[in-house]
């Protein structure tokens, strides 16, 4: 039996045996079922993310040592 996985790859967004278009730029904050996806975390999150890309978060993670 295998793990059902979330990932996202290329323009695509999969999770288990389905598919579907990616609906945001670089995969931050892409919904699914009430929750967020963080790729960075590699897991959901309750509510949206506050940076608008990958970048934003980068730089706090500098600037403060830790998310």
């Amino acid at each position: 039996m295998a793990v059902w996985k979330f990932s996202i790859q290329g323009n695509e967004v999969c999770y288990g045996r389905n598919k579907r278009v990616k609906l945001t730029k670089d995969g931050c904050n892409e919904p699914y079922k009430n929750r967020y996806w963080c790729p960075k975390l590699k897991w959901f999150q309750s509510e949206p993310c506050p940076f608008l890309c990958q970048e934003e978060c980068e730089n706090f993670k500098l600037m403060c040592g830790a998310l």
